[in-house]
């Protein structure tokens, strides 16, 4: 006969909070050093949270991002404090149709 171990209890101090700011799918802005066009540079680059900690979001991105001290990020998985200013919701951008073309001037 197998004896089960028994699990501790888990006990919160307050209530979860469900009133996150980020959840994993949401899509983000975050200012870090990225390539665009061939160049790096440090800018608003958008991505998508994977993971969210009680401090900290993980934001990944589809093209390379860089640490502070220049290191390619291999998987690139940015992790972030919530409360961050370099952490944003997507600006809404206007966009063209498709199919729409530049009026010209002729």
């Amino acid at each position: 006969m197998r004896k089960e171990g028994k699990l501790s209890g888990l006990f919160f101090t307050n209530d979860p909070d469900l009133d996150e700011a980020y959840k994993v799918g949401d899509r983000v802005e975050v200012y870090c050093d990225h390539e665009k066009n061939g160049d790096r540079i440090r800018d608003w680059l958008t991505g998508t949270v994977v993971q969210v900690d009680p401090k900290m979001i993980a934001v990944q991105f589809r093209d390379n991002v860089y640490l502070t001290d220049g290191w390619m990020v291999p998987d690139h998985v940015l992790w972030c404090p919530k409360e961050s200013q370099n952490v944003r919701k997507p600006i809404r951008r206007k966009r063209r149709p498709r199919g729409a073309s530049k009026k010209s001037n002729t």
